[in-house]
């Protein structure tokens, strides 16, 4: 959250006062480094022990056209010393590499806000692509901002001389030289991003020595210049932690380390099957390192492969798990059915991304709920996680490995573009604070008789687990219906009827080992609640926090197990005069629990690719209690006895 006011800009505050939180994006051409530029300057930010949240923003082409508007590459970084949820609303500082960079995003700069431009870029070919007809220094559209606009490309070319580099080579060093100034500017030690750079570099000790040195000049620039406009340096404090070992973790890491504990909690070996696809491929990416933790990954010639391969893991007595996006669960669904009919664990991670069909693949969305819950043929129900944050996965993940393993059955495990590939501090936990979940498999027969019956189902309604060339447990399995216990293969109406009730009946008694819903932040009955899931999270929260402050009677409940819904929840909501749903997609949770409690849920819906702002959420709480009758005039709400408590302000 950034707390500086729309009409004073970063300098006057670092005049008067020292901000809570600064947002600052990074953003230029898809081969400027953006994403590389934002993740040092995110690494020396958790090093000074600020609260801190990530968004990069990728072009969905896989190369657009250098200096064109859908080719820009932006990363946007909220910071700060108290405690962060979001990427932030609207940019502090905009540092644009590029006319392109600058006219797809200064409009989301605070007005005020500072803006550092590259001038060696804005030459007529570039601006003509960025559909600039005149320079932007000049013809006034830039008003309502500071502007540092110098020749950042001629500055970088002569920090790097001595080095004896190209032309071409010598300009890629230009966004050391911006994230040089950025550490200038936020007080920001050089020492590890020199140390990076070395490691980055050992085997080209030339081009480690020209970013450094590029990195070093941009360093010097902001302490030496004599500039009197806004370029000032700002000190923001460490945020007060607990005590402990602390990291940055991404979505896709923090799923992947999760996926990993689980694996060791339940005491077995884990397969990954999957195939390449945006925003998911990172999580085989950072498990194809974890070998030494009894992790076996396999990269299939398509997502039908890919899933078979995990189910069929599953089915040798290890843990199966994939991972896709929108159209490779899509693909995956069959398979998912297989699953389901035979009753075998599988995890399955869906990181969603903009749909349908290619749509928008780089960008997030949570448009994959429906899919998710009701999408596969037949009645096949599957239990569904979603995750809220990029630390909060890491949990998911267990739980998700949890539910597969303890109820023998396939579990989605949702998340999106934005948790993916956004990061934020994370205190590593303690192992020991996690309960082991063992899994045994059956090693005997299971019947009076000496026979097996591998789907005798116990009081949870759970099959056994055999493991195959296991002496004396032949036994058939597939996708065709079963008989009762024997699993011999049967169509009669009854035994269909039977076991559809059966697997349902297990999914549903799911709910029985989650938790109750909690408030997230509130009390348990007002006026209105603002319920969620997954990265809604963080400007749900704000935008609550915001509102409670104001004296509103407002309520944050944010919901991790969507299926089934946690038993307590229904009679939750019914507690509120009003429920209000934020969502990326056109309104499928809301939709869920409209079917599943009757309640006149109001739906928040953006489809954009982007996350939502703070600010849009606040609105939608405002304009909702300026609609109230007898309200017209905005007067503020609040149930007797439930002002907000001043440990509920930690922003």
């Amino acid at each position: 959250m950034a707390t500086i006011p729309a009409d004073q800009d970063i300098a006057t505050v670092a005049e008067t006062e020292t901000p809570e939180a600064v947002v600052v994006r990074f953003a230029g051409d898809s081969g400027d480094g953006m994403q590389l530029t934002g993740g040092q300057f995110t690494l020396s930010t958790a090093l000074a022990g600020n609260d801190l949240s990530t968004f990069p923003d990728f072009p969905a082409e896989i190369r657009a056209p250098q200096g064109t508007l859908f080719g820009v590459s932006a990363f946007q970084i909220n910071f700060g010393s108290s405690e962060i949820t979001t990427a932030g609303d609207a940019p502090d500082v905009l540092v644009a590499m590029n006319p392109a960079a600058l006219k797809t995003n200064v409009q989301a700069l605070k007005p005020g806000g500072l803006i550092i431009a590259d001038t060696g870029e804005f030459n007529k070919r570039n601006m003509e692509k960025a559909k600039y007809e005149a320079s932007p220094f000049e013809d006034g559209s830039l008003a309502k901002w500071e502007v540092m606009a110098f020749d950042i490309s001629a500055l970088t070319l002569e920090a790097v001389k001595p080095f004896g580099l190209g032309n071409k080579e010598a300009l890629r060093c230009k966004n050391m030289w911006t994230l040089g100034l950025a550490l200038w500017m936020f007080d920001r030690d050089r020492q590890p991003l020199i140390d990076w750079l070395n490691g980055k570099f050992a085997k080209n000790p030339v081009l480690a020595q020209a970013n450094i040195a590029a990195l070093n000049a941009g360093h010097a620039y902001g302490e030496t210049a004599e500039v009197a406009g806004p370029l000032k340096k700002l000190h923001l404090d460490p945020v007060p932690s607990a005590p402990g070992l602390y990291r940055t973790v991404t979505g896709a890491e923090a799923i992947s380390l999760g996926l990993v504990a689980g694996a060791q909690l339940a005491d077995l070996p884990m397969f990954f099957g999957g195939y390449p696809i945006t925003p998911a491929s990172a999580i085989l990416h950072n498990l194809v390192r974890m070998k030494e933790f009894g992790v076996t990954t396999f990269q299939a010639e398509d997502e039908i492969a890919a899933i078979c391969s995990a189910i069929g893991a599953s089915y040798a007595g290890q843990l199966g798990v994939t991972s896709s996006s929108g159209p490779g669960i899509a693909l995956k669904g069959e398979a998912m059915g297989l699953a389901i009919m035979t009753e075998l664990p599988l995890v399955i991670v869906n990181s969603q991304r903009g749909g349908p069909s290619t749509g928008l693949p780089t960008k997030t969305e949570q448009s994959d709920l429906y899919q998710a819950v009701y999408g596969r043929n037949g009645d096949a129900p599957m239990p569904v996680i979603a995750t809220r944050s990029p630390s909060d996965a890491f949990e998911c993940a267990i739980e998700a490995v949890r539910i597969a393993t303890e109820y023998m059955t396939p579990v989605m495990l949702l998340t999106d573009g934005y948790i993916a590939n956004a990061s934020e501090p994370w205190k590593v936990p303690d192992p020991a604070t996690f309960t082991p979940f063992p899994k045994t498999f059956l090693e005997e027969t299971n019947n009076a008789e000496g026979r097996v019956l591998p789907f005798k189902r116990d009081d949870k309604g759970v099959r056994p687990w055999i493991k195959p060339g296991t002496p004396g447990l032949m036994h058939r399995i597939g996708g065709i219906e079963k008989a009762l216990d024997s699993g011999n293969i049967d169509y009669s109406p009854a035994v269909h009827q039977s076991q559809t009730d059966a697997r349902m009946a297990k999914v549903d008694g799911v709910a029985a080992s989650i938790p109750a819903q909690e408030v997230t932040l509130g009390e348990a009955s007002g006026k209105l609640a603002v319920v969620g899931w997954g990265s809604t999270y963080g400007p749900i929260h704000q935008a609550v926090r915001r509102a409670r402050r104001k004296g509103l009677d407002v309520h944050h409940i944010h919901v991790r197990h969507i299926w089934p819904l946690p038993a307590n929840l229904g009679e939750l909501l019914a507690s509120y005069e009003n429920v209000l749903v934020p969502e990326m997609n056109t309104g499928q949770f809301k939709t869920v629990l409209r079917d599943q409690f009757l309640v006149d849920a109001v739906p928040l819906n953006k489809v954009s690719g982007q996350p939502f702002a703070i600010a849009e959420i606040e609105a939608a709480i405002a304009k909702f209690f300026d609609s109230v009758p007898g309200n017209e005039g905005g007067e503020v709400l609040v149930n007797e006895g439930q002002l907000p408590s001043p440990e509920a302000h930690n922003d």
